[in-house]
């Protein structure tokens, strides 16, 4: 809409849903003032004249001490509504100092005397910012449900982003967190402007509904800022005048916590905890000894908590070098040689004289720490003021590093994770030219060690090397380096682990030096040097289990064992002969009802109760009441056929459509079902305990062809994809707390889905939405597959091999693997970017593909009734079942990756003995 069209009306803040603390006449005044001048919308873009003079003349303000930056804040969001989503607002605004007042200072209005940061809390809500009780009635959140929301507090802070920090406003309402950058900050002035548009949140709007984690963070050595972590994983981190801000920033947002994944409550006690304190509280450390988890995502872990972040360059996530060898054509795994010793964070050739003799004129012995800026400029290849490093300063060869490290005393540069997940960090996608080295080579892939041939060769076997047992028996020494007792004090001097001091916690309090160029140089300083993770610990840190100690605990994913029972557990035969066309095994103990969900081709399902006795004798989960029991125990209304009404869903389904598993959605609890493909173009929501329908969703214009679920968050949030014969998709909320699509109970208006993904010209069939990533891949009947974002941007797409047009199975690992299974036989292996990296053609007309949780391993099933499994990266064969007596239409994994259930042709399931390990290369070769 132009703006010349919209009416300048009195507008009242239930339509707009944004209330800044004005009078309701003034909230009117200042509404009509931001439209009329309001000069045009061009391109998603409003520019906003507004006179400084028009806001001091115009006594509408009921409030004082506030200035005209923050009335513009509230102006623009005042406006959203009447605008595009995503409307970037430019405002203008011409120099003016009202009479009697100094250039600066706030505008001060008649009229009661607020406070702006509390203005609209209530007396409870202030008491609990000042106290550390961060418990909330159930009656306040239900009015935060119910709220657009008036502004709460409102403060000064700078965004921290990769490559510039911006200075600006922060506003927070009941229900979403605003940034607006202070555009006429010289800082911020002077950035490249193709750094700005590589920045994200500069006018950024943030979903309470969408947060899943806050974490305090160090900003310049300063306890001082906050982390937010959002649903689709990625993260904004804003520095803020004190720590006190800090605090009553966290008690203004949801009380998530740190999120659910480290075994701590969701409080607001938490975020503000410190480092140490995170860590002694977690439960991750024990689930690492037990190998419930891989070394991988315990350093991440560790680096999350101690500080370090994405969105601060000078505090990126360190990882070890773990190899040692990149000169051999073949990389043997099993010597022992081929792998560093832990215990030191220096290099065997880095003399010990020479690493003395720094100390003796520094008082350290190294002056950056290990993943510094300028460290990670290296090895990202970072621009700095538009030019790259001196070409032979350049990281361009792997080999090349290590030897660095191993000569160079000053060179302490670890690892970033990247090394450990990302192939494309090393080649040159876009053809910089980067320079020629003084042996006259040009730069431009990194050089690869002989035994990779291929960059996915390199991530591949550098994942494995971290994992192996070598690395997992001695990975706590290089922890008690980095986070832990040898990190400072004594011991650090008796390992050689002395850094500059300036990149020490708590080594310098920034508000104490008055002196603004001293300030300046020390900031500069901090920048320069890096700083060091927060110490985590005080004493050794623990080592992890062996593999052979824990080779009888079946909790334990990435443990080694032989198989000890038969490849086939059970057999289930349901009453009805209908086809088994969807199988959902969520299976956790804590669970109210852990449970396999299946439905039937004729859409009869059954809640088949999950017993946890896997367990052998004297290990944890074995029980001798639970002994004689199986795992799955038949839901009884299915087995004694006297509830089925309770059982079928009797709605009518459209008569084109062919059941599938992507009809079905089960969520996380077991507690609801979701059905697609009915005539009247929705899908719907049942109760899996009465069978009864409790929602109907529309949106699409023909017929919902497939549903998929992302993997589940706090209180079972997830996202929902449903695709359709139109040839869109639509990405859904589902909030685990009110049970239902969409994020209000209360509102009697259908839900509104998240985003629309088009780009598909056919009726979409298979789809799979991963939301860690934040992408959703999709498949139409006739085409290539499409990756989008979950905010509906068209990535790219997944061109096959010539014979492989139709794709019908899709399945995506957190790591950024996309498999795809096309009909007639053919499977493809491709990375997120789009690159293809395997693919085999099969005698089967599969019907089932699922990933292990590692996603290293590829499981299959068809109408020949084998369960094959595959190595994903290669599609190497690993194992074949015994053949069953009828088709396989589906296939799920218990929660501890031990038992494989399958849907049968015949109406049955079939419950597999299934261990990964088995395949593990170390298994083969030492157990």
């Amino acid at each position: 809409q132009a703006v010349s069209k919209l009416p300048v009306r009195d507008v009242t803040t239930e339509e707009i849903g944004i209330e800044p603390p004005l009078t309701s006449p003034g909230w009117r005044a200042l509404k009509r003032l931001v439209l009329e001048s309001t000069k045009k919308v061009e391109n998603k873009t409003a520019e906003i004249n507004l006179c400084e003079r028009d806001l001091a003349q115009k006594n509408f303000i009921n409030m004082s001490g506030i200035d005209y930056r923050t009335i513009i804040t509230y102006a623009k969001m005042s406006c959203l509504s009447s605008f595009k989503s995503n409307t970037h607002f430019v405002v203008s605004i011409p120099t003016f100092v009202a009479p009697g007042l100094k250039a600066g200072e706030p505008v001060k209005l008649k009229g009661v005397v607020r406070s702006p940061s509390v203005a609209s809390q209530s007396p409870e809500t202030e008491l609990i910012l000042d106290g550390d009780d961060d418990n909330v009635s159930l009656l306040q959140e239900k009015e935060m449900d119910n709220l657009g929301g008036p502004v709460v507090l409102s403060s000064s802070a700078q965004l921290v982003a990769p490559a510039l920090v911006a200075r600006g406003t922060l506003s927070i309402t009941t229900s979403e967190i605003y940034f607006e950058v202070d555009e006429d900050e010289p800082a911020f002035k002077r950035a490249d402007s193709k750094v700005l548009a590589y920045t994200e949140g500069l006018h950024g709007k943030w979903m309470f509904s969408e947060i899943r984690a806050v974490f305090s963070r160090r900003y310049l050595l300063q306890n001082t800022a906050l982390e937010v972590f959002m649903a689709n994983r990625t993260s904004v981190m804003f520095n803020f005048p004190d720590q006190a801000t800090v605090k009553k920033v966290v008690y203004c947002l949801p009380r998530v916590g740190v999120g659910t994944s480290y075994g701590l409550p969701q409080a607001r006690r938490i975020s503000l905890a410190t480092s140490r304190q995170l860590f002694k509280s977690s439960n991750m450390t024990q689930r690492w000894q037990r190998r419930e988890i891989s070394n991988f995502e315990y350093l991440m872990f560790l680096n999350t908590i101690s500080g370090r972040t994405y969105n601060d360059l000078n505090q990126y996530p360190v990882f070890p070098w773990v190899i040692t060898n990149y000169d051999s054509e073949e990389l043997d795994l099993t010597l022992p040689g081929n792998f560093r010793d832990l215990s030191k964070v220096r290099r065997p050739l880095a003399t010990q004289c020479d690493v003395e003799k720094r100390e003796w004129w520094t008082n350290s012995h190294f002056k950056c720490e290990w993943c510094s800026f300028s460290n990670l400029t290296y090895f990202l290849s970072l621009a700095n003021n538009n030019k790259f490093d001196h070409p032979d300063r350049t990281f361009s060869s792997i080999a090349r590093s290590w030897r660095n490290c191993q000569r160079d005393t000053s060179d302490v540069k670890e690892l970033i994770p990247e090394f450990y997940y990302l192939p494309e960090m090393f080649v040159n996608s876009n053809g910089y030219h980067l320079g020629l080295r003084e042996d006259g080579n040009m730069i431009c892939d990194v050089d690869l060690p002989a035994w990779a041939k291929k960059p996915e060769d390199l991530v591949r076997i550098n994942r494995m090397a971290l994992e192996s047992e070598f690395v997992s028996c001695q990975l706590h020494q290089w922890i008690d380096l980095i986070f832990g007792y040898k990190q400072r004090g004594p011991e650090a001097v008796r390992t050689l682990n002395v850094f500059h001091h300036l990149t020490y916690e708590g080594s310098v309090s920034l508000d104490s030096i008055t002196d603004l160029l001293l300030r300046e140089a020390t900031e500069a300083q901090i920048q320069s040097f890096g700083q060091t993770p927060s110490q985590l610990l005080i004493e050794p840190h623990p080592p992890r289990s062996s593999a052979m100690h824990l080779c009888f605990l079946p909790q334990s994913p990435l443990m080694f064992k032989d198989q000890m029972q038969q490849d086939v557990i059970m057999v289930l035969k349901f009453p009805s002969n209908s086809p088994v066309t969807h199988v959902a095994a969520n299976t956790l103990p804590h669970l109210t009802v852990p449970a396999v969900v299946t439905v039937t081709c004729n859409r009869l399902f059954a809640v088949n109760r999950w017993h946890n006795t896997v367990g052998l004798r004297g290990a944890p989960g074995y029980s001798l009441e639970q002994a004689h029991h199986l795992p799955i125990e038949m839901d009884s209304l299915v087995a004694n056929n006297t509830g089925s009404n309770k059982r079928q869903i009797t709605d009518l389904v459209d008569q084109s459509i062919q059941i599938t598993t992507h009809c079905f959605v089960v969520t996380a609890d077991n507690r609801y079902i979701l059905v697609c493909g009915f005539w009247d173009k929705s899908f719907r929501v049942y109760s899996s305990e009465t069978g009864k329908l409790t929602q109907i969703v529309f949106g699409h214009w023909d017929v919902v062809t497939c549903l998929a679920r992302s993997e589940s968050y706090i209180g079972g949030d997830c996202y929902i994809v449903s695709g359709s014969r139109d040839a869109t998709l639509l990405l859904w909320y589902w909030s685990g707390r009110h049970h239902i699509i969409g994020d209000n109970p209360n509102t009697g208006d259908y839900p509104a889905p998240r985003a629309v993904l088009t780009g598909h010209d056919q009726e979409v069939v298979c789809v799979s939405v991963c939301a860690e990533l934040g992408l959703v891949i999709s498949g139409a009947k006739e085409g290539p597959c499409l990756v989008h974002t979950i905010t509906g941007d068209l990535l790219r797409a997944l061109e096959g091999p010539e014979n492989y047009q139709c794709p019908r199975l899709i399945t995506v690992t957190s790591e950024g693997h996309c498999i795809i299974y096309y009909e007639r036989g053919g499977f493809c292996n491709f990375s997120i970017n789009g690159k293809p990296l395997a693919q085999m053609d099969v005698n089967d007309s599969t019907r089932a593909i699922l990933l292990s949780s590692d996603g290293h391993n590829l499981v299959t099933g068809g109408d020949n009734g084998i369960v094959e499994v595959w190595q994903a990266c290669d599609f190497r064969k690993l194992y074949m079942y015994p053949g069953c007596d009828a088709g396989i239409r589906a296939m799920d994994l218990s929660h501890d990756q031990r038992t494989l259930i399958t849907g049968m042709a015949s109406g049955s399931i079939v419950a597999f003995n299934i261990d990964f390990n088995r395949w593990h290369y170390e298994h083969h070769n030492r157990y």
